[in-house]
């Protein structure tokens, strides 16, 4: 599984799973009820806003989930305004206009969802609360001692600085983007280990994101004081190139923020003898038409504060840890650059190169 859909199936199943010190897993045995799996928000940047859903299968190991097709999403906030999501081609994924509704500090805003299946889901009304800006983008090199290849161990660490507001009762949650320009849209590995592929047909990045690193914090302890060096990235001996990352800090709800909190605790237990139970985040919607139907994820407002940091990356000791090079064929037919979560043929907003 990819990107988010892993991360939601991975929490599902850390949920479902109470393993016996005494008595073997099995895994044939593991099943879940039919549920939908939400996945969106709605900040004060410029939309478009996406909403995926998908459905757990009769879920095992090897199972993947289904995609929610055909079904009615409606973002709505508490001054009357409201946007009919258009579904996607790919299915499963729903998005406002470009030029559709935004988000609005102050305002509060609620997700309704009809299935072709006739039951209805609704979100809990999240406010929107303002984020503070992004004072500092910065990093660090490091060198981390251990064995093989001294360029996996060597990396830059890039850190953030903010200023938490007077006002109590403020949390946070920050990830980040990386783009990288690519002249190869498609390519695949030959039977003597060559990879060879095909070129983009216009200017193209990939996009990289890490979704199950969950930061989040509040200011439970720090109400009002500066946020200094908080991590954010870990940028990879990969290349002497410039490496471009966009960073986002997000002002979560109370709920928001709980609900990540679970998350990373869920993900980054390790089934040592004191990690807590496992438990089933639940999120914040509810079926509304079937209260024996299961559901799962967030759906939140959330404001941002966004900036980008350009890492030097030449200062790295001896060669890099290079990736394989692709053959592209002279001449050769070019593929389309489409725009997905992990590729895009837009320019990012900050790109100098």
């Amino acid at each position: 599984m990819k990107g988010r859909s892993w991360l939601y199936a991975q929490v599902l199943l850390y949920g479902l799973l109470v393993v016996s010190c005494v008595t073997e897993f099995e895994p044939g045995s593991v099943s879940i009820p039919p549920s939908l799996i939400v996945e969106g928000n709605i900040t004060d940047a410029p939309g478009p806003y996406v909403v995926k859903l998908t459905r757990t299968a009769d879920y095992s190991f090897k199972s993947l989930n289904l995609l929610e097709t055909g079904a009615t999403v409606v973002i709505l906030d508490n001054l009357g305004n409201q946007e009919t999501l258009k579904e996607q081609a790919s299915g499963g994924v729903y998005q406002t206009a470009s030029t559709g509704i935004r988000g609005v500090a102050g305002r509060t805003y609620k997700l309704i969802i009809q299935t072709k299946a006739g039951k209805r889901y609704e979100s809990q009304p999240e406010a929107l609360q303002a984020a503070p800006p992004i004072l500092d983008l910065y990093y660090t090199y490091t060198k981390e001692q251990g064995n093989g290849s001294s360029a996996k161990n060597q990396g830059w660490n890039v850190y953030l600085d903010t200023k938490d507001p007077e006002t109590p009762g403020n949390y946070y949650r920050w990830i980040w983007t990386h783009y990288q320009f690519t002249e190869v849209c498609s390519q695949r590995e030959l039977p003597n280990g060559t990879i060879t592929g095909l070129g983009c047909c216009s200017n193209c990045w990939n996009i990289s994101r890490c979704y199950n690193c969950i930061s989040v914090s509040s200011d439970v302890n720090i109400n009002g004081q500066a946020i200094s060096g908080q991590f954010i990235a870990r940028v990879p001996y990969k290349s002497t190139s410039i490496y471009y990352l966009e960073v986002q800090q997000q002002a979560l709800s109370k709920g928001a923020y709980a609900f990540w909190k679970s998350v990373k605790g869920l993900v980054s237990n390790t089934g040592g003898l004191f990690d807590a139970a496992p438990a089933t985040v639940r999120g914040n919607l509810r079926c509304v038409s079937d209260s024996t139907a299961y559901v799962y994820g967030y759906f939140g407002a959330t404001g941002v504060s966004e900036q980008y940091i350009n890492v030097d990356r030449r200062n790295g000791e001896g060669a890099p840890d290079l990736d394989p090079p692709v053959v592209v064929p002279q001449p050769s037919a070019c593929v389309v650059c489409e725009n997905s979560i992990y590729r895009t043929p837009n320019k990012p907003r900050w790109w100098q190169f």
